[in-house]
């Protein structure tokens, strides 16, 4: 994407699973602007999994975010990996100021628990 776009707010999406956590910047209508994971960063294998991994590239999109102008965000976070709380941490420590935080993990509402 071209860095001549300026927003001062956007959306910031964490798929947070056990091995991995994508961390993906969208301006307010869900058009992508740009994106990290672990291993973007330079991580491989089970160490992308960690929360440190998701820290170093929850910083790395942060400065990305800066260059855009970003300046508020509405944070978004699906799944139940260690990466989550780190991320939204390390993005309210950078000096953008987080609007909202929403938990959008799916849950099962099966009654059989096998299907689950």
């Amino acid at each position: 994407m071209a860095k001549n776009i300026k927003l001062e707010r956007a959306r910031v999406h964490i798929h947070a699973t056990y091995n991995n956590t994508i961390i993906t910047v969208t301006d307010l209508n869900g058009n992508p602007i740009t994106w990290k994971s672990p291993g973007v960063v330079g991580y491989k294998g089970s160490r992308k999994g960690t929360p440190y991994a998701a820290q170093i590239a929850a910083e790395a999109l942060v400065r990305e975010m800066k260059d855009y102008g970003i300046r508020s965000v509405i944070v978004t976070i699906k799944g139940t990996g260690s990466g989550r709380q780190s991320v939204v941490q390390t993005i309210k420590g950078s000096g953008i100021r987080v609007e909202e935080v929403k938990n959008v993990t799916p849950v099962s509402h099966s009654s059989n628990p096998r299907r689950r």
